[in-house]
C-alpha cells in the first residue's frame, strides 16, 4: 500500500467501478482579502453574478461559511461549480465581481461528488417548496 498520493484518475475509476455517481465538479473556497467593508460593497454585484451562474447551469451550490461556532461571518464562502477544466473554473471565478475587485481571494480544487441525496418536497395546493 502506498503512503503517498494516489492519482486522481484511479480514484475516479474506482468510484465508477463501484457504481458511484463520480460527478466531476470544482469547489471554490472564497475568503476576504482583509477588508470586510470591501466585501460588503461588492455583495450586490456578486449575488447577481452568482444568480447568472445558476441560470446558466454552472452553479451547483454556493453560500457563506460561518465561523466554527456559527456565530459570525468573516467573509468566507463556498462555491461549487460545473466546469470542463480547472482553467475554465478559474476563468469563471476570476470574473466574479467579488474577486475581480480584489475584495475576496479564492482557491479552486477539483471535487468528485459520489454520495448523498437531494430531496425536494413541493406542495401543490400552496406552491410551497422545501429542500430536505
Amino acid at each position: 500500500m502506498s503512503n503517498g498520493n494516489i492519482e486522481s484518475q484511479k480514484i475516479v475509476e474506482l468510484c465508477e467501478s463501484k457504481g458511484f455517481l463520480a460527478k466531476k465538479l470544482f469547489t471554490v473556497k472564497t475568503y476576504s482579502a482583509g477588508n470586510l467593508d470591501e466585501v460588503l460593497a461588492n455583495v450586490e454585484e456578486h449575488l447577481k453574478f452568482q444568480v447568472e451562474l445558476e441560470r446558466k447551469g454552472i452553479m451547483f451550490a454556493a453560500g457563506p461559511v460561518f465561523t466554527e461556532d456559527g456565530e459570525e461571518w468573516d467573509g468566507e464562502g463556498l462555491v461549487i461549480i460545473r466546469a470542463a477544466s480547472l482553467e475554465e473554473a478559474d476563468r469563471i471565478m476570476a470574473s466574479d465581481p467579488m474577486h475581480s475587485s480584489g475584495a475576496r481571494l479564492y482557491k479552486i480544487r477539483p471535487w468528485l461528488l459520489n454520495e448523498g441525496s437531494l430531496t425536494v418536497r413541493i406542495s401543490y395546493s400552496d406552491g410551497k417548496r422545501e429542500i430536505i
